[in-house]
């Protein structure tokens, strides 16, 4: 698809979707950016900070559009898909940028216009929420996986193509339940602990000053995510509960060997599991991005 008079409509306004919004049009690729949200003030932020030029109901985007970006909860993204794939036509690609896949590919794979669909996952993002929180370079040298792209149109996964280098990312392609299995892991559990940590700390040191003047960089930067959308993020735990519970069961007996081992004295014990654990630096340290 040329670049060329395409009109990009956004459909939730926060931070992806405004990320998104706010890179394609630094770099060119349109002049024309459409955006529907239910939050009016999400709108009318947008607007006033250059993200989308004008607000339009579903149906009227969905006409207009070239290219419709979906970036809201997952949750209500499934049906949202549905709903513009039953309508679009044959030049149009929908995108979706949510965090869980499986359920959005079980719904929208009978419609007739599968192949205009293309199931995107940026791992990109930050603790902050809302369309102030979007920034032109939040994808810069990010992962973008790509699932089940054997149901998409060649047409539709070029797009979704140049979009991800566009934004600044590269892809990775990966079957919708593979994904949703591993992301359980390296993201959704991380959110979980994060919010756990916040709250088990909220309600054991209910002096607000202690956690003020006490928390090291440590506490702050295992709880930063515990600041992320609740709107958002349950969805996401329900959505993709299948893998989570499992991943929480994993994680909830290493606690409790942990546990044990403190409550042995068993230094040595600690010390080993620590040292294993270690390895994880090695495997970090191989990622792109360090």
């Amino acid at each position: 698809m040329e670049s060329k008079g395409t009109v990009v409509g956004i459909i939730g306004l926060g931070l992806i979707g405004g990320s998104a919004a706010l890179r394609l049009r630094k770099v060119g690729f349109t002049k024309k950016i459409v955006g529907a949200d239910q939050s009016k003030g999400n709108i009318t932020k947008a607007i006033e900070l250059g993200i989308i030029d004008k607000e339009l109901e579903l149906q009227e985007l969905t006409k207009i559009a070239d290219i419709i970006i979906v970036a809201i909860p997952v949750d209500a993204s499934k049906h949202v898909i549905d709903k513009i794939l039953t309508t679009c036509s044959k030049h149009q690609v929908v995108i979706d940028f949510g965090s869980t896949k499986s359920s959005v590919a079980q719904v929208v794979k009978k419609n007739e216009n599968r192949k205009n669909y293309v199931a995107c996952h940026p791992i990109a993002g930050t603790e902050n929420s809302g369309p102030s929180a979007a920034f032109d370079s939040l994808f810069d040298d990010k992962v973008n996986i790509i699932c089940d792209k054997e149901s998409s149109s060649i047409d539709a996964l070029e797009t979704a193509l140049k979009i991800t280098n566009l934004l600044g990312m590269r892809p990775k392609f990966m079957d919708s339940k593979e994904h949703d299995r591993h992301i359980a892991y390296v993201s959704h559990l991380s959110h979980i602990s994060s919010f756990t940590l916040g709250q088990t700390v909220l309600e054991v040191e209910t002096n607000e000053e202690n956690i003020f003047d006490m928390a090291g960089s440590g506490f702050e930067s295992t709880v930063r995510l515990a600041k992320s959308s609740p709107s958002m993020w349950a969805p996401i735990f329900t959505e993709n509960s299948e893998n989570i519970i499992e991943v929480l069961a994993a994680y909830i007996a290493n606690l409790e060997k942990y546990k044990l081992m403190i409550e042995q004295g068993n230094e040595n014990g600690l010390q080993e599991a620590m040292k294993q654990t270690n390895r994880i630096r090695v495997v970090l340290d191989k990622s792109p991005n360090n």
